[in-house]
C-alpha cells in the first residue's frame, strides 16, 4: 500500500496553548519554534533543562513531574518530546482521544503534525518537508534557499498584501485576477520600495492599461521564454515593464535543445540557434504572443515571419572572471583550468593566455558557480548582464576591459519577437515598453557585422558597439579557434538611424575582412537556412534529422495527431519521406500546398517511400539509389545545395 501524500498547512499559534510533553534538548528546539509564533506553553516532565524552563515560564507555564493524561487539556497542539517510546505513544493517543493535533518528536509518521524546518523573510514563510526522517537535510535545504532569497521578498510581499486589499475593494473580480497576476510579476526591489500610496498607484495603473488592451485575451499575453532561473528573471523583467503599458503576461517555459542536450559542447550540437528555434514554434502555433531571449543567442538573420519588436536596454555586455581562489586572470598560475562554453572566448583568452588550460563548461549559471566552488575549475568565465540579473558572483569576480575581450554580438541586450503578423497595437505596446533606442542601434551594428562576416556556431566572433547618443565606436575581433592569430579592428562614426548603425557594422566586418579574418571563418554550413519538414512514425532521435542538422538546416519534426497549423505559415524548402508510414502522417498537411504558388520539394527514401508519395499525387523530386540514411541525406544536401 502507498504511503499517504501529507498536505502542508500553516497553523497559526498566537496565543493559543501548546502542550510538550518532555524536558529535554529535543523539547526545547521544539519550544524556541513555538515561541517565535507567540504560542503559549506547557511543559510537563520530571526534568526540564534550565532554559526550556526559562522559556516556559516566560511563555506559559512548567510542571516538573510525571505526565498525567490531563496535562492537554485547553491545547490546540500536543508535542511527544521524551526518549520512552511507550509515553510518548500515550500521548499520542491521549491527544487523538481529545481531538487534539499532536508531534510525535520520536515517530513522525505516528502523530498527526510534523513542525517543518523553516525560513521567514518578513511575512514571508519557507517551509520544507523531508518526510520526518531528515531534520538535518530539511535545515540544508532551508540553509541554501537563504543563501538565495535576498531581504527584498518581505517588504514586497507586504506590498502585494497592500495591492490585494485595495483591489479587492475597487476592481470587478475579472479585472483584480488579472491585476494582481501582473503585478505579482513586478521586480522585487521595485516592490519592496512601495509606500501605501505607491501600491494603490500602481493598481490604479496597471488596470488602466488592461482596460485600454483590446488585441489581447482578457488573461493578457503569453511569454515563451527559456526555463533557466536567468531567461525567468528576464522574462518577468519585460513583464513588468509591458505591464506598465497594458499588457498582462503568463510566462510559458520552454526546453530548447541547448537546454536539453548537456553532454556535449554547445558548437557541437549541430545547429547555430540552439536556444531559439523551440520558442519559434511556440509562437508560431499560437502558444505564446512573444518570446523574450538573451539577444546574443539569436541568429544574425531571423526567419522571415518572425520580427524583432524591441530590444531593451543594455545590461553591462562584458564578460566577467570568476574564481574562488585568484583574485585576476592575470594571477593564474600556469596550468590554471578555466571553463568556458564559448568558442569566442576560449579563442580570446588563449590568444592573452596559451599557457593555461581551457575545458567546456555546461550548465545554468548556478551550475557554473557551484562547480567553480567545489574545486572543479580554478576559473571561469560568464557574462556580467547574467550575474547581475541574478544578483549573484563568485568570491573574486572581475569584469574585463572590452577592448582585452571584445563581447558576444548583443550580448547584455534583451530582444523581444513576435510574428510579423502580431496585431499592430500589440507591437507598438511592446516597442513604447521595452525599447531603448539607443541599445537598438548597437545591437543592429553588431548584428550586421555578424550577418556580413556569415560566422557560423563555431565562429570566435566578438563584436561590441558602445556610444553616447550621437556616435557610436564599434570594435570587432575575429579569432583562430586555438588562439594563434587574432584580427581586430575599431571604427568610430555619428550614428543617429538604424540605418546608418546597420552600414557602420557592414563596414567593420569589411574591414576585418581584408584584413583576413574570412580565413580565421568557418564556411557557412551547406544547408544554412534551409527549412525542412520531417514527418515521423517512431518517437526515438532521428539519425535524418540530426545528420541535417549538422550541415546546418532547421528541421521540423510532425509526428501523427500533433497539430500542423503552425507550419503553414512557412512554406518548407523541403519534405522528407523516409518511409511509406510517413507519408501517411504528412498527408492532410501536404494537400495544403498542392495549390500553392511556391510548393515544397519532396525527397523520397526509396521506392516504398516513392510508391507512396506518388499514391497521395506528389512525386518525389529526389529518390537516392540507395535506400540508406547516408545516401538519403547525401542526395538531399546535393540537391538543396545545387539550388542555391
Amino acid at each position: 500500500m502507498r504511503n499517504a501524500m501529507s498536505v502542508p498547512l500553516l497553523m497559526r499559534l498566537d496565543g493559543r496553548l501548546v502542550a510538550i510533553v518532555g524536558g529535554g534538548p529535543v523539547a526545547l528546539r521544539k519550544a524556541r519554534s513555538l515561541t517565535e509564533s507567540n504560542a503559549r506553553l506547557r511543559v510537563v516532565a520530571p526534568t526540564i533543562v534550565d532554559e526550556l524552563r526559562a522559556l516556559a515560564q516566560t511563555h506559559g507555564e512548567f510542571f516538573e513531574r510525571a505526565y498525567a493524561a490531563g496535562d492537554l487539556d485547553g491545547a490546540a497542539l500536543a508535542i511527544a518530546a521524551t526518549d520512552d517510546d511507550a509515553l510518548n505513544e500515550r500521548v499520542v493517543a491521549d491527544a487523538r482521544a481529545a481531538n487534539i493535533l499532536v508531534n510525535d518528536a520520536s515517530q513522525p509518521s505516528r502523530g498527526d503534525a510534523t513542525m517543518l524546518a523553516t525560513h521567514r523573510i518578513g511575512d514571508v514563510t519557507i517551509a520544507v518537508d523531508s518526510g520526518g526522517g531528515t531534520p538535518a537535510f530539511s535545515k540544508r535545504i532551508i540553509r541554501e534557499i537563504a543563501e538565495h532569497l535576498g531581504p527584498d521578498y518581505g517588504p514586497a510581499s507586504k506590498t502585494l498584501a497592500r495591492m490585494r486589499t485595495y483591489a479587492l475593494a475597487t476592481l470587478s473580480s475579472d479585472e483584480r485576477a488579472a491585476a494582481l497576476r501582473t503585478l505579482a510579476e513586478y521586480p522585487l526591489a521595485e516592490l519592496a520600495r512601495m509606500n501605501p500610496g505607491d501600491a494603490e498607484h500602481a493598481v490604479d495603473a496597471c488596470v488602466r492599461s488592461l482596460r485600454n488592451t483590446t488585441n489581447l485575451s482578457p488573461s493578457g499575453a503569453t511569454c515563451a521564454t527559456r526555463a533557466s532561473a536567468l531567461a525567468i528573471a528576464q522574462s518577468r523583467w519585460i513583464a513588468a515593464r509591458l505591464a506598465e503599458h497594458g499588457v498582462a503576461t503568463r510566462l510559458l517555459p520552454v526546453t530548447t535543445t541547448g537546454d536539453a542536450v548537456q553532454d556535449r559542447p554547445l558548437h557541437d550540437i549541430g545547429t547555430d540557434n540552439v536556444f531559439v528555434t523551440e520558442i519559434e514554434v511556440a509562437l508560431r502555433d499560437g502558444r505564446a504572443h512573444y518570446a523574450v531571449h538573451s539577444a546574443k543567442d539569436l541568429p544574425s538573420t531571423l526567419p522571415a515571419d518572425m520580427c524583432l519588436a524591441a530590444i531593451s536596454a543594455r545590461e553591462d555586455a562584458r564578460d566577467a572572471f570568476c574564481s574562488e581562489r585568484y583574485p585576476s586572470f592575470a594571477s593564474l598560475p600556469a596550468g590554471a583550468l578555466v571553463g568556458t562554453s564559448s568558442p569566442r572566448r576560449r579563442a580570446q583568452l588563449q590568444a592573452l593566455r596559451d599557457d593555461l588550460r581551457y575545458e567546456d563548461i555546461r550548465g545554468n549559471i548556478d551550475t557554473r558557480l557551484r562547480k567553480l566552488r567545489e574545486g572543479t575549475y580554478d576559473a571561469i568565465v560568464l557574462a556580467m548582464a547574467g550575474l547581475r540579473r541574478l544578483g549573484i558572483a563568485a568570491t573574486h569576480t572581475v569584469p574585463f576591459e572590452l577592448d582585452t575581450l571584445v563581447p558576444a554580438v548583443a550580448q547584455g541586450a534583451l530582444a523581444i519577437e513576435t510574428r510579423s503578423d502580431a496585431a499592430p497595437a500589440f507591437l507598438h505596446a511592446v516597442r513604447a515598453a521595452v525599447n531603448d533606442a539607443q541599445a537598438e542601434r548597437c545591437v543592429t551594428c553588431e548584428r550586421a557585422a555578424l550577418r556580413t562576416l556569415r560566422g557560423g556556431c563555431k565562429a570566435p566572433i566578438g563584436i561590441h558597439a558602445g556610444g553616447d547618443g550621437a556616435r557610436l565606436t564599434v570594435r570587432g575581433t575575429v579569432a583562430a579557434l586555438d588562439g594563434s592569430r587574432v584580427v581586430s579592428a575599431r571604427l568610430d562614426r555619428p550614428v543617429s538611424t538604424l540605418e546608418e548603425a546597420d552600414a557602420l557594422g557592414v563596414a567593420l566586418a569589411e574591414v576585418l575582412l581584408t584584413q583576413g579574418a574570412g580565413e580565421l571563418l568557418e564556411r557557412p554550413a551547406p544547408l544554412a537556412g534551409r527549412f525542412l519538414v520531417l514527418p515521423r512514425t517512431q518517437d526515438r532521435p532521428s539519425r535524418i534529422a540530426g545528420a541535417l542538422r549538422e550541415r546546418g538546416a532547421e528541421v521540423a519534426e510532425i509526428r501523427d495527431g500533433e497539430p500542423t497549423e503552425a507550419l503553414a505559415r512557412r512554406v518548407p524548402d523541403m519534405v522528407l519521406l523516409p518511409s511509406s508510414g510517413s507519408v501517411g502522417v504528412a498527408a492532410a498537411w501536404l494537400e495544403r500546398w498542392k495549390t500553392s504558388p511556391r510548393r515544397p520539394s519532396v525527397a523520397a527514401m526509396g521506392p516504398q517511400s516513392r510508391s507512396a508519395a506518388e499514391a497521395a499525387g506528389w512525386v518525389p523530386d529526389i529518390v537516392p539509389a540507395e535506400a540508406t540514411i547516408d545516401a538519403f541525406v547525401a542526395a538531399v544536401e546535393e540537391f538543396l545545395s545545387a539550388q542555391a
